[in-house]
């Protein structure tokens, strides 16, 4: 399918030939028949784009501080590769379109295959030709609206949640600063809900349309046009000013604001639904206690997981009005002729020619208002989400290699996977990169265009159903890991799985009972710090100094300073992904197990002063101990990861795979990484490869990969417990 993409690090913007995405459960498989171009957000978005690096991070000092924090934790080196992987990608364009249901997925049947449909959010109604949409962003079409129009229908959400939170009544006045798309609907909203409206815009053929679809008077934001809006509110409202105010202006002036507080009425309201400067006048608003508001996107329910993904609806005697009932109730508007939107329809491009369509809206040969882009009609048979482009991976096989190249196939391939594994493979003369399935097209199209994938999907069937296969790397969501390791295993294939293995002991127990039946044993785990190259130093030299080496029966504490997530990560879906510590708390206890060189045998877990705090404590079967402090609330600067061992007459010190020391009898030894963090990926994928190609034992014995999921999950029940637990 053909899907517009751009290019956040070089600008450019492109129309791809990528794979349709899977109807999934929870939603329906859409095909797009109009789709809107936001002249808002998209065109923001471009300009950014085609700014230098430096222009990039002052539009965005908010992912700049991330950045620098980052690099206080992890190094300048591996930041950097995360951060150029993030820019140097297809972003997906598209947040409003209209199409027709294709497929219907499991719990979403109360549409209908062959149904005319609006569809929301820039992660689901994309400028693509098809869309899987969850059911909470997806609203049936009246028969009565056209399918063009209907595309309008996110943007006239966000108009209609601004015009909501103003709260006006009948007969009151307004004024929207700002008559782009968003402020020609909400101009429209507001006369069909008997508000007299007046409007400020630099382009006279805005201030015409809005004036068509019945605001009083509009003007430049002049001095002179200004003054001209003022009189004109002083006729409509006896001299008091405007009820409420709406900016839906763009861009770095402040002006907008600063004229808001002419216009507004004592005690008014002022409505943010743009993104414009918002350095508030304090005296003047102080003086007017104007009463300053926020319009966040489509309505309640935006950026709630659980409402946009898992479909659970906010009663309506609590929330009355949510994203999709906000849609709902514009396409009704539309159907009964109470507002209109086909004289804002400025432009209708063929989706082949989406190019010359944002090229227009730069250049301002297409007047920005509506734009649409238009797909061909929707045809009977299900779209192709496999696609075997003539583009192989770029790999030799080394001269006189006594096996052939390992072919190699991903099931996700999202950030990490694409700055922490990728890299390191598509290096491997010994590995071809034949497969990708990820559930966004345009993550397919990134790692085939960075790493020569021959084939990429949206569908892991497709690769567990690939029979050139002999490894499948799972890099997803926690809670897909067990039921994709045993389709794998079944398969025949080796596999490598991201942590954890399991979330469950019933998972776990699966994966051991279709490994048994299968006789198939070739798992890995990416439990990558026993592989670092300075941490296997320091074990190395902190063993040299006595009969079985002096780990054997040392005492380990592990801090890691895990941070805070972000309020929108998916790691805080519980009841879905498990606790933190249960799906990143396997990298510990592996490394803690492989330092003692035995397997744990007990835990005991309590709660620290923070939600996600665990402090557990390890026994091991050959009497070595460790405590680890999985930790939320420290600072940002300081180390991500220590260790600290003692046994044997030495001690040991691990500092975040940049520095370690050794104390033995009066000496004291300091190593340092060579290059930079290095926390093992590469020698862990070396490894697993080889191990597969040439059929020799796994780098990490299955009994190691069992009990180190079993005690992750050992803590999890020792939390509920509040006792120890056995392995």
């Amino acid at each position: 399918m053909k899907q517009v993409a751009q290019n956040y690090k070089s600008g450019e913007l492109s129309v791809l030939d990528v794979p349709a995405p899977a109807c999934r459960p929870g939603g329906v498989l859409v095909q797009s028949r109009f789709s809107l171009i936001s002249t808002g957000t998209e065109m923001m978005k471009l300009t950014e784009a085609k700014l230098s690096m430096v222009g990039k991070a002052r539009a965005r000092p908010d992912q700049v501080r991330k950045v620098l924090d980052t690099v206080s934790q992890q190094g300048a080196v591996a930041t950097y590769k995360k951060v150029m992987n993030r820019l140097d990608s297809y972003t997906p364009l598209g947040y409003s379109l209209c199409g027709v249901v294709v497929e219907v997925g499991a719990g979403a049947e109360e549409f209908h295959v062959g149904q005319l449909v609006a569809a929301a959010g820039n992660e689901y109604a994309l400028h693509a030709e098809y869309n899987w949409v969850p059911v909470n962003m997806c609203v049936a079409v009246p028969r009565e609206v056209q399918p063009e129009h209907a595309a309008f229908s996110t943007v006239g959400a966000i108009a209609m949640h601004g015009v909501r939170r103003a709260e006006p009544q009948l007969g009151e006045t307004a004024c929207v600063i700002g008559l782009g798309l968003v402020g020609q609907l909400v101009v429209r909203l507001l006369v069909a809900a008997g508000v007299r409206v007046v409007g400020l815009d630099p382009v006279e053929d805005r201030c015409q349309r809005a004036e068509q679809a019945g605001a009083t008077a509009c003007a430049a934001p002049t001095p002179a046009g200004i003054a001209a809006i003022e009189e004109a509110l002083a006729e409509l409202t006896g001299g008091r000013g405007a009820d409420h105010v709406f900016l839906a202006a763009g861009g770095a002036s402040n002006g907008p604001v600063e004229t808001a507080v002419k216009l507004a009425r004592d005690r008014a309201r002022v409505i943010d639904i743009g993104k414009t400067r918002l350095d508030l006048p304090w005296n003047a608003y102080y003086d007017k206690e104007l009463d300053v508001r926020f319009s966040r996107s489509y309505g309640p329910g935006r950026y709630d997981d659980r409402y946009e993904l898992q479909g659970i609806d906010y009663p309506a005697g609590y929330v009355r009005w949510t994203e999709r009932r906000n849609i709902e109730s514009f396409l009704d508007l539309l159907a009964h002729k109470e507002i209109e939107v086909e004289t804002l329809v400025t432009g209708t491009f063929p989706i082949e020619q989406a190019t010359t369509a944002y090229e227009g809206l730069a250049d301002g040969t297409v007047p920005a208002v509506g734009v649409l882009l238009e797909y061909p009609a929707p045809v009977a048979e299900a779209p192709p989400r496999t696609l075997r482009p003539a583009v192989t991976a770029a790999w030799k096989a080394s001269p006189g290699a006594e096996h052939d190249p390992l072919t190699v196939g991903f099931i996700g391939a999202g950030n990490y996977a694409s700055s922490m594994l990728l890299p390191h493979l598509a290096r491997l003369d010994t590995v071809r990169l034949a497969h990708v399935a990820t559930n966004r097209s345009l993550s397919a199209a990134n790692a085939q265009r960075r790493f020569g994938f021959s084939a990429v999907s949206t569908s892991a069937d497709a690769v567990l159903e690939d029979a050139a296969l002999d490894a499948v790397f799972i890099v997803t969501r926690h809670h897909t890991h067990a039921d994709l390791v045993c389709r794998a295993l079944e398969s025949g294939k080796a596999v490598f799985v991201e942590k954890p293995l399991a979330l469950t002991r019933a998972e776990l127990d699966r994966i051991i009972e279709t490994a048994e039946r299968t006789g198939n044993y070739r798992v890995m785990v990416g439990f990558n710090r026993r592989f670092a190259p300075l941490l296997t130093e320091l074990k190395t030299a902190f063993q040299a100094g006595g009969p079985g080496g002096s780990s054997d029966r040392s005492a380990t504490r592990y801090l890691v300073n895990a941070g805070q997530l972000a309020a929108d990560s998916w790691y805080t879906n519980e009841d879905l992904e498990g606790s933190r510590f249960t799906g990143e708390g396997g990298h510990f206890i592996d490394t803690v197990s492989w330092w003692a060189g035995s397997l744990p045998t007990e835990v005991y877990a309590v709660r620290g002063p923070d939600r996600d705090d665990v402090q557990a404590t390890i026994q091991l079967a050959n009497g070595a101990s460790a405590v680890i402090s999985y930790l939320t609330g420290g600072n940002v600067k300081y180390p991500k990861e220590t260790l600290d061992a003692a046994g044997g007459g030495r001690n040991a010190r691990f500092d975040n795979f940049t520095r370690a020391g050794l104390w033995a009898g009066r000496k004291q030894t300091r190593l340092r990484a060579r290059g930079g963090p290095d926390k093992g990926q590469q020698r862990q994928l070396a490894a697993f490869t080889e191990a597969v190609r040439t059929g020799t034992p796994m780098p990490i014995p299955i009994e190691s990969l069992v009990a180190t999921t079993s005690a992750t999950i050992a803590v999890a029940a020792s939390l509920l417990s509040g006792r120890p637990e056995r392995v």
